[in-house]
């Protein structure tokens, strides 16, 4: 490990993880540690965070916990108002924040609808509302938002809520970059493909194919042109180089972490 992140106080939204193993927040909540980071681990649910905070425990590195609901503003706040109290700055926030819901316009409940926005898009925006001025202040800073190829193409199911929510944090984060460049505080976005993490077993196999893991992991791999899937661990990569110096140059960029899936053209 190069201590990358050595010192730097990261704000790490859904950290916690449905299963055990390598969900995207996990493994960038332990891999930015490794680094040398003062993790900020948030998440809903505490037994969500519980093997979360085990990993982070056994980095050696300094961590807090904090549960929020990231779709109440007033609650994010005191979320950011939490991590400045405990260790006077925040340098890198990641969103990690999602799920999807399935079905176009036709079989998606306008509650639904309104529930993906909330969840996946919103939460995005609450964090960067509240989060920017900290950073404006100390005079820098970096984020990274976590989007999905579903925000750049269809990826074999109909989901309009999170689809259209994963293209708005594209979206966001572009704007969000050019509004603050200037103010030294760098927004990009990771947009991971379909990996093989704890909520494809536990979530998405129910919703899918009936239950059966073994069907979907299939489905998904034969996209890839790779050949196998990623986890966690790719994604938190791929977040590792934009929220550090090495990045220092880019922002309003998107790094696509899906294996080639994305640029098929069959």
């Amino acid at each position: 490990m190069s201590r990358r992140l050595e010192g730097k106080v990261v704000i790490v939204t859904g950290a916690g993880c449905v299963g055990p193993g390598w969900g995207n927040g996990r493994a960038v909540a332990v891999r930015f540690a490794q680094e040398g980071a003062r993790i900020f681990a948030v998440d809903k649910s505490g037994d969500a965070m519980r093997e979360t905070l085990e990993r982070l425990e056994a980095t050696g590195a300094e961590y807090a916990s904090h549960l929020c609901d990231v779709t109440d503003s007033a609650a994010v706040k005191g979320m950011v108002e939490a991590c400045v109290a405990r260790f006077g700055r925040v340098d890198v926030l990641v969103n990690n924040v999602g799920g999807s819901a399935k079905g176009g316009p036709v079989q998606l409940s306008e509650a639904d609808w309104d529930r993906q926005l909330n969840f996946n898009l919103k939460s995005v925006f609450l964090a960067c509302k509240h989060v920017l001025p900290y950073m404006e202040q100390q005079g820098g800073g970096a984020i990274v938002n976590t989007a999905s190829t579903s925000g750049i193409r269809w990826t074999g199911s109909s989901q309009v809520g999170y689809a259209s929510a994963k293209a708005g944090i594209i979206q966001l984060s572009r704007v969000v970059a050019v509004e603050y460049a200037k103010k030294n505080i760098r927004v990009n976005t990771v947009i991971p493909g379909q990996m093989h993490t704890p909520m494809v077993e536990v979530r998405l196999a129910g919703q899918r194919s009936g239950g059966d893991v073994e069907a979907l992991l299939a489905q998904r791999q034969a996209r890839i042109p790779l050949g196998f899937m990623g986890d966690g661990r790719d994604t938190a990569n791929a977040a590792l180089f934009l929220a550090s110096d090495e990045a220092r140059f880019v922002t309003g960029a998107e790094i696509v972490v899906d294996g080639g899936m994305s640029v098929r053209c069959d």
